[in-house]
């Protein structure tokens, strides 16, 4: 497990080798004005997505698209071809995953040129396409059962192979980098400092968490701010994970953890947090969760959530729905009102960590590349490169704007024991 980064961050690029016997492209000629049929549909398929600055480099020689591209993407046959053009969204995530299709230069650079070509308005035909798609695609359902098996798919994977990029505190969140030159542990214990501060904690007091990860939220706060804490997770290994870490630290006794679902939580809490789990509830069962919330929180308690989300909601990119995070559903600020509204509580403060996550995947992806030996022993060299996507994606979506980080604070309407300053989160 990393232990610590002592490194300032700095620009990170991965990069894919050319496929033997290509040939490197002289950026400083122009473009050859596609002339074949295939030709043709890879021009139309960059018009869709805005006519980005990228090059595709054909079987037959042909090169299509811009004379100084951010990355080139080879293209080896035409049933390659014929699928990417089908079905963009989802088939350059498989295609690259198999290494089918093997980029060369800027992966990062390259989505997020994707994503802001994509979303321009004038782009009727990608979004046709996507619209096609979305119908067409079948979404685990976020039931008692179903968000067992989703969370399985994604988090039961093996505690080794997070551990190997999470760095030190295993936390899968957002970090809060205080200064431009915090490390990824600081910035991730600082994190959870600045959630502690917005619930105001003060010791003797107890929390109910869901979903709790690997349990580093629950420890911190029973650590520092000297509280009891019930955590709820359905992660059977991260569960276990975290009663170790429970027991090494001593702290077993001030905090249990659940292996149970958020939606079975009972008792009496002067706060609740959850941190990341949101984006695996599903909309439609946002009015259940304020139910259980206003259920087991205090008249005076304070409450937080901490949750990827979107400016205008729409669903989740279908690969990573598919690959990597079955049932995700991150919400807009509207949808999130469904929580608060029917269960009579106060949303308190709001605020939006974006480029915090933009960074912390930086450092995420950066680990991930120094240990992509150990993970490709571990599982294949498709799985090290499907991975490799989604975290070069993810960090794309939030320097992009295409993700938000949204934290929520809420309270009883009727609590008037709150502060009528924010110092508290600013002075110790």
């Amino acid at each position: 497990m990393q232990t610590s980064q002592e490194r300032p961050m700095t620009t990170f690029r991965v990069a894919d080798n050319a496929p033997p016997g290509s040939a490197r492209h002289d950026s400083s000629a122009p473009p050859a004005h596609p002339q074949s049929l295939e030709g043709r549909m890879l021009r139309a398929l960059l018009q869709a997505f805005g006519d980005p600055p990228v090059q595709f480099a054909l079987w037959n020689g042909e090169r299509i698209g811009a004379g100084e591209p951010v990355a080139t993407l080879h293209i080896p046959d035409r049933a390659t071809l014929v699928r990417l053009c089908r079905d963009p969204d989802m088939q350059f995530g498989e295609l690259y995953s198999v290494g089918k299709i093997p980029v060369e230069g800027d992966l990062g650079r390259l989505i997020e040129v994707l994503y802001q070509g994509a979303a321009h308005p004038a782009r009727n035909s990608i979004s046709a396409l996507r619209r096609v798609g979305q119908w067409l695609h079948r979404r685990p359902a976020n039931t008692l059962h179903g968000s067992r098996e989703n969370i399985h798919h994604h988090y039961d994977i093996g505690n080794e192979f997070y551990s190997l990029w999470l760095g030190s505190t295993m936390a899968y969140t957002c970090a809060y980098f205080p200064r431009p030159d915090a490390t990824l542990d600081q910035a991730q214990n600082a994190k959870m400092e600045h959630v502690c501060r917005k619930l105001q904690l003060r010791p003797g007091q107890t929390v109910a968490e869901a979903g709790c990860g690997w349990g580093g939220l629950a420890l911190y706060m029973a650590r520092h701010h000297g509280v009891k804490v019930r955590a709820f997770n359905i992660s059977k290994e991260q569960i276990a994970f975290a009663r170790e870490r429970a027991k090494a630290q001593g702290l077993q006794d001030n905090v249990e953890f659940v292996e149970d679902d958020y939606r079975n939580i009972r008792g009496s809490y002067d706060a609740f947090v959850s941190v990341g789990m949101l984006e695996h509830v599903g909309v439609e069962n946002y009015a259940g969760l304020g139910e259980v919330i206003r259920g087991c929180l205090k008249p005076e308690g304070l409450g937080l959530i901490h949750t990827i989300g979107r400016n205008r909601w729409k669903p989740m990119h279908r690969w990573i729905d598919r690959r990597i995070f079955p049932g995700a559903n991150p919400p807009s600020l509207k949808q999130m009102m469904e929580i608060f509204e029917g269960s009579s509580f106060s949303v308190l403060d709001v605020e939006n960590l974006r480029l915090h996550y933009a960074k912390t995947l930086d450092w995420w992806w950066r680990l991930y590349e120094e240990s992509r030996d150990k993970v490709a022993r571990m599982f294949d060299e498709d799985f090290v490169r499907m991975w490799r996507l989604y975290l070069a994606g993810s960090r794309a979506a939030f320097v992009t704007g295409e993700m938000q980080l949204f934290q929520v604070v809420f309270s009883s309407g009727t609590n008037n024991k709150i502060p009528m300053t924010r110092e508290h989160l600013y002075h110790s």
